[in-house]
């Protein structure tokens, strides 16, 4: 009876120590059309949700019923100072322009308007968002600017890429 006890509660067991990955994934590219970089970073929204309750004291309840008007400005006001866009070294503006939710993920849209490719020679990205509060936070950042690929993982201790044009 014991071995029977121990074969069904075992596998149970090891499921509750597996850790949970924290990951991003966040695509960059150029619309010539719009002459503007297009941007869509996924985050779990679990993981949100987190964040906004440690920084700033605030239950936004991103992608429940309970979601806030105050949650969804504290949203834009954390991505705004752990997210940054550069062209040519300066820092440049950017519209955050929508979200949506997708299971357990929430997706931001953001635009880099008026971005002037031809004068352009480097876009640097700077992606801190979530690893002030998980170390082991990944942010997987893909370029595909004029036919020109280049992806970065970046961490908790190197939260910069660069792409060259």
């Amino acid at each position: 009876m014991k071995k029977v006890f121990l074969i069904l509660v075992l596998p149970l067991l090891a499921f509750a120590t597996v850790h949970k990955f924290y990951i991003s994934v966040t695509n960059i590219r150029y619309s010539e059309k719009s002459d503007a970089l297009q941007i869509t970073s996924r985050y779990f929204i679990d993981d949100m949700n987190t964040v906004l309750k440690e920084r700033y004291g605030i239950d936004a309840g991103l992608g429940s019923d309970d979601e806030t008007q105050v949650g969804q400005e504290y949203l834009e006001k954390y991505v705004r100072a752990k997210f940054s866009i550069t062209r040519n070294g300066d820092s440049v503006d950017y519209t955050i322009i929508g979200k949506k939710y997708d299971v357990d993920v929430i997706i931001l849209f953001v635009e880099v308007p008026r971005i002037d490719l031809p004068s352009v020679k480097r876009i640097g990205v700077q992606n801190e968002i979530l690893t002030d509060l998980f170390d082991e936070q990944q942010n997987v950042v893909h370029f595909n600017i004029e036919g020109k690929k280049k992806s970065f993982v970046l961490l908790k201790s190197d939260t910069k890429g660069m792409l060259n044009l």
